[in-house]
């Protein structure tokens, strides 16, 4: 396939993770995932109360600063010990700007006290696709992990909370896990799944 036959879209995201999975499971599309912070694009205020709010607020912003269409990933963990937290504040949680090894140390001190058959969490991930600024009819898919939280931090890989996220049916925890087999089975790699299924007719007529 040509070059010219390969569309644009804008990631509205700068995570550098997230940018990474995106690329590969929409690599067969011949699709070419442009993060928005290379385009200029700064962040959208996230003024959502849900994962579905905030993706669509990202996309639209994305959508309306490039002319591209847009791709939004609202993502976060739920731990039911805490209620839900951090939920949609899983990237804030230990404050603005904070890294992945600071939200990780408060989430960890959080269940300092809770053992660990009562750390029951999710990954959810909203993903949200609008062809241009003012889509009336976003493109959303959900999905979503079920796990553990870990008392401690285990393997290299991935990112956010994967050090900390036990997959009990493998016995391993997302950090552990290879790209392919994290993007085949995560809460991000449900989603895409479902996403792509329902963009095949935008890019088959054009975006």
């Amino acid at each position: 396939m040509s070059s010219q036959s390969i569309h644009r879209i804008v990631l509205a995201s700068g995570n550098a993770g997230k940018l990474r999975e995106f690329r590969q499971v929409l690599a067969p599309l011949d699709v070419e995932v442009i993060p928005q912070s290379e385009l200029g694009v700064t962040d959208a205020e996230e003024t959502g109360l849900s994962f579905i709010e905030n993706a669509i607020l990202k996309a639209r912003h994305a959508c309306r600063c490039t002319g591209l269409p847009a791709l939004a990933d609202d993502s976060g963990l739920e731990v039911d010990a805490l209620d839900g937290a951090p939920g949609i504040y899983s990237a804030r949680f230990a404050g603005p700007g904070a890294t992945d090894d600071e939200n990780c140390e408060r989430l960890l001190h959080q269940l300092a006290e809770i053992p660990q058959q009562s750390r029951s969490a999710r990954f959810r991930c909203v993903l949200a696709f609008l062809r241009h600024a003012e889509d009336p009819t976003p493109l959303i898919s959900i999905g979503t992990w079920e796990g553990q939280i870990l008392e401690a931090p285990r393997g290299n890989g991935g990112f956010g909370y994967d050090p900390l996220f036990l997959v009990p049916d493998l016995g391993r925890c997302a950090a552990e896990l290879v790209p392919e087999e994290k993007n085949r089975i995560s809460h991000r790699g449900q989603a895409v799944t479902q996403l792509v299924e329902q963009i095949g007719p935008y890019l088959n007529r054009g975006l």
